[in-house]
C-alpha cells in the first residue's frame, strides 16, 4: 500500500497573525481607521521565514505544479511564466488576462514590481532569484521533495489551504489523494508485476529509480523497480536500449520529454523506443508501454491536478495489462 499521509508537518511552518494593512483599503463601513486589519500566515520554508497576507488577491506563481493546487483550492494567479511550454490543461492562463512574468530562469523583474503581487510563489528552477524577488513582494519556496512525494505534496497543499483560506478544501483534496493511491496500490499489488521508468529525448532515454523524479510510481503506488539498483538523480541515468532488453522489464513507463519541451520531432517517442531490443521486452510484448503525459509528470510535477492524473495513468496501464 501507498505510504500514509503524516499528520505533523515538517519543513514549512505556518503561523497566523494580525497586522495593518498597507495598502489603501478604508473601513468605511467601521469608519474607524484608515487601513483595514488584514491576517497574515507567516511561512517557514527553506529559504527563509515570509509573511503573506491571507486571501491574496495578486498572486505570481513560478511553477505550474503549484498553480495548479491554487486554482484547485479555489485561488486564482495573476501572472505566470510563458516563455516555456504551458501544460495544456493550464491553457487559458496563456491570454493576456495573465500576466507573462518571464521566464522561470529569468523573472520580469520590471513587470513583476508593476503588478506589486501580494505573493510570489517558486520553486527549484527560480530559487536563485529568491532575494530579488523578495525585495519586491513576500516570496515562499515550495518544492517537491522527490524522496518523499506525498509528504512534500501534503506540505505544500496544506500551506496554500492556510493562505487562501481553505483550509478544509486543502484537507479533502489530500484524503481523496491518499484514497486512490490506496486503490492503485492494491491494482498495482494484485498484478505482482514490476516497472521500469524512461524519459527520452534527443536520441537518447534515461532510467528513474525510487527516489527519483518519478519515483511515485515505485514509492508510492509500489510498482516493483526492475531494477534496484538506478541512481536517483534529477536527470536519471542515462541508458542503453542493450540495457533495457536486459532488464526486460514486464512494465515500460515512457515520459516523452523532447516532445513535452518542444524539442526536434525526429527524436520522438516513437523513433526513439521502436527498435528491436525494446520490442523484444516482456512489455512491448504484453503492449504495456504506458506513456506518461508531460504536462502532468514534467511541466505541473506536484499539483493536485497533476498527481491525480499521474496516479490515473498508472492505474489505467495496469487495468489494461
Amino acid at each position: 500500500m501507498g505510504k500514509q499521509l503524516f499528520g505533523l508537518l515538517t519543513g514549512i511552518s505556518i503561523t497566523a497573525v494580525l497586522t495593518a494593512c498597507g495598502g489603501e483599503n478604508n473601513n468605511e463601513a467601521a469608519g474607524e481607521d484608515e487601513h483595514s486589519s488584514q491576517e497574515e500566515i507567516t511561512v517557514e520554508h527553506d529559504l527563509g521565514e515570509t509573511n503573506v497576507p491571507k486571501n491574496p488577491e495578486t498572486v505570481v506563481s513560478f511553477d505550474f505544479g503549484l498553480t495548479d493546487s491554487i486554482r484547485e483550492l479555489g485561488g486564482s494567479v495573476s501572472g505566470i511564466p510563458k516563455a516555456g511550454a504551458i501544460p495544456e490543461y493550464l491553457s487559458e492562463l496563456e491570454s493576456d488576462e495573465y500576466e507573462d512574468v518571464g521566464d522561470f530562469f529569468e523573472p520580469n523583474f520590471e513587470l513583476i514590481n508593476e503588478m506589486q503581487p501580494d505573493v510570489i510563489f517558486i520553486s527549484g528552477r527560480t530559487a536563485d532569484h529568491y532575494e530579488e524577488l523578495s525585495e519586491i513582494a513576500p516570496t515562499i519556496h515550495m518544492a517537491v521533495d522527490n524522496e518523499d512525494y506525498m509528504g512534500s505534496l501534503e506540505e505544500n497543499v496544506t500551506t496554500l489551504g492556510e493562505i487562501l483560506d481553505a483550509e478544509e478544501e486543502a484537507e479533502n483534496q489530500l484524503d481523496d489523494i491518499q484514497t486512490r493511491i490506496s486503490e492503485v496500490s492494491e491494482t498495482v499489488n494484485e498484478a505482482d508485476e514490476n516497472g521500469l521508468i524512461l524519459s527520452v529525448d534527443d536520441g537518447s532515454a534515461s532510467a528513474y529509480g525510487s527516489g527519483s523524479r518519478f519515483g511515485i510510481i515505485h514509492d508510492e503506488l509500489d510498482v516493483a523497480p526492475a531494477d534496484e539498483n538506478i541512481d536517483a538523480e534529477t536527470h536519471g541515468q542515462n541508458v542503453s536500449f542493450e540495457y533495457i532488453a536486459d532488464v526486460d522489464p514486464d512494465n515500460l513507463f515512457v515520459l516523452d520529454r523532447g516532445a513535452t519541451v518542444g524539442s526536434d520531432e525526429e527524436a520522438s517517442l516513437n523513433a526513439i523506443l521502436d527498435n528491436e531490443l525494446v520490442n523484444a521486452t516482456a512489455a512491448a510484448q504484453n503492449d504495456n508501454m504506458i506513456q506518461m503525459t508531460g504536462d502532468y509528470w514534467y511541466l505541473s510535477y506536484g499539483g493536485i491536478e497533476s498527481t491525480h492524473q499521474m496516479i490515473n495513468e498508472v492505474e489505467d496501464g495496469f487495468e489494461e495489462s
